[in-house]
């Protein structure tokens, strides 16, 4: 029965890992347009979508999304592409699911760009750090006392000016300390508070995403 439950995942939550949550699911690359249809036209009932193309093809569309929600497909969606088309799309029937899906809706941030990210194409693994991720660790260290404010203010500044596949911790951090905007000390303190406390988001939503799915199929007795 696992073709009618298709989940879209690939930086975020790697297809092996997700598997081992929730194994009646069939795991799929980051989606692209037409995907969710055909997963439709192979029989899916239900659709999961984490992470999905941003800029090398085609993004799947909100119209090709409402399609499927008005042929009573479940969609759920959470952490990246999946987290922006569930804000956009809750008011119809989409569920959405996780911080970041929240931070969208509410009006947190807006941009696709807090979540791209570039990433292997043979293994999926992430080579570069999505912009919600460092917004979310500056927050969280500024919150337990870790970094003062105006130091993540600094870091998430610089993030921001930069091309999201160049977005990587410790680049970040040498761009800042060789313009001067931190010491070599604090550079290096952060490095360290990222090995030891960096919290990946993405991956957490991810996980909160395979959760609803295998909840949903239960409830629909897919499983």
């Amino acid at each position: 029965m696992g073709e009618k439950i298709i989940i879209f995942t690939g930086p975020s939550l790697n297809p092996k890992k997700a598997k081992e949550l929730f194994d009646k699911a069939t795991y799929m690359p980051p989606i692209k347009r037409g995907d969710a249809t055909k997963a439709f036209k192979n029989g899916a009932k239900i659709i999961g979508i984490i992470d999905g193309i941003f800029f090398s093809e085609v993004a799947v569309s909100p119209r090709e999304l409402l399609y499927l929600l008005d042929k009573g497909v479940i969609l759920i969606g959470g952490s990246s592409m999946g987290a922006l088309r569930a804000a956009e799309l809750d008011v119809f029937g989409m569920v959405g699911v996780g911080r970041i899906y929240e931070m969208y809706r509410n009006g947190e941030i807006n941009s696709d760009d807090e979540v791209a990210l570039i990433f292997s194409p043979d293994t999926l693994e992430p080579l570069s750090e999505p912009l919600i991720n460092i917004r979310y660790n500056s927050k969280v260290f500024v919150e337990r006392n870790l970094i003062k404010a105006k130091t993540a203010e600094k870091i998430l500044k610089l993030s921001q000016k930069l091309y999201y596949p160049l977005r990587t911790y410790r680049r970040i951090v040498n761009i800042a300390v060789n313009e001067k905007l931190l010491t070599s000390w604090e550079g290096d303190e952060i490095l360290d508070l990222i090995e030891t406390h960096r919290i990946d988001l993405k991956n957490l939503d991810a996980i909160k995403v395979i959760e609803k799915v295998r909840e949903i199929a239960i409830l629909q007795k897919l499983i």
